[in-house]
């Protein structure tokens, strides 16, 4: 087989270890793809969905808000800023997210952190973006 080793690991779980056959991950300037014998890499990653081809020839949806790869001889590293199954998102957290966030880039007041609230919003969106699927 065609496999290769895969952690994916957060601040606060390890949210993924074992062996695949592909990992797809939402690249700073546009999705990529690693396979078995990837070049050696180290790489941001975006908000986004990561997509997991598992031996049995399944499939794993993880979404994501961001982090860093690494990827050398045949071992993937992901440490992702956030992380979870579609199943795991509440919804109506997420919708509460965004309207925060909606309301604090439109107000630009002098103390809000603009590119945070913008960061916020990619992510609550992004969440809903893929719990609904």
């Amino acid at each position: 087989m065609k496999e290769f080793s895969l952690e994916i690991i957060t601040p606060s779980k390890t949210a993924f270890a074992g062996q695949v056959t592909s990992v797809t991950v939402p690249g700073v300037k546009g999705e990529f793809q690693v396979l078995l014998n990837h070049a050696p890499l180290m790489s941001n990653f975006e908000v986004g969905r990561i997509k997991l081809e598992l031996p049995d020839e399944t499939e794993k949806v993880l979404v994501t808000g961001g982090g860093v790869i690494e990827i050398i001889h045949n071992v993937v590293l992901l440490l992702a800023d956030s992380i979870e199954t579609p199943e795991e998102i509440d919804v109506q957290r997420a919708e509460k997210s965004a309207e925060r966030a909606k309301k604090r880039i439109s107000e630009r007041a002098k103390e809000t952190d603009l590119s945070r609230a913008e960061i916020s919003l990619a992510r609550a969106l992004n969440r809903m973006k893929y719990a609904r699927k």
